[in-house]
C-alpha cells in the first residue's frame, strides 16, 4: 500500500507541476499580449501627436504662401512699378514728340 501511495503522490505532484507550468505558460503569454497592446497603444498616440503637428505645420505653411502670394501682387502692381520709376530713377512718360514710330 506505501507503493501504492507513494505512487499517488508521485502523480499528484505530476499533474501538480504541469498545472504550474501551464498556468506559467499562460501568465506569460498573457502578459506578452498586454505589453504589446500598451506598445500599440503607445505608438499610435505618437503617430496622432505626429499628425497633428504635420497638419498644423501645413496650415501654416499654406498661410505664409497665402502672404506671400499677396505680396508678389502688390511688388508686381503697375501702379508701384511706375511710382519707383519716377522718383527713385527719376523716369517721366516719353511726350509725343519724343516718341518715334517705326514701320
Amino acid at each position: 500500500m506505501s507503493k501504492n501511495v507513494k505512487n499517488s503522490k508521485k502523480k499528484r505532484i505530476k499533474r501538480n507541476s504541469k498545472l504550474i507550468m501551464a498556468c506559467l505558460v499562460m501568465m506569460f503569454v498573457f502578459i506578452c499580449e498586454l505589453l504589446f497592446y500598451t506598445w500599440c497603444r503607445v505608438q499610435s498616440t505618437h503617430i496622432r501627436f505626429d499628425i497633428a503637428m504635420q497638419a498644423d505645420k501645413a496650415n501654416e505653411l499654406s498661410a505664409m504662401q497665402d502672404n506671400l502670394k499677396i505680396e508678389l501682387a502688390r511688388l508686381k502692381s503697375p501702379r508701384r512699378i511706375a511710382e519707383i520709376a519716377r522718383e527713385q530713377l527719376g523716369l517721366i512718360t516719353p511726350t509725343p514728340q519724343q516718341t518715334i514710330v517705326l514701320p
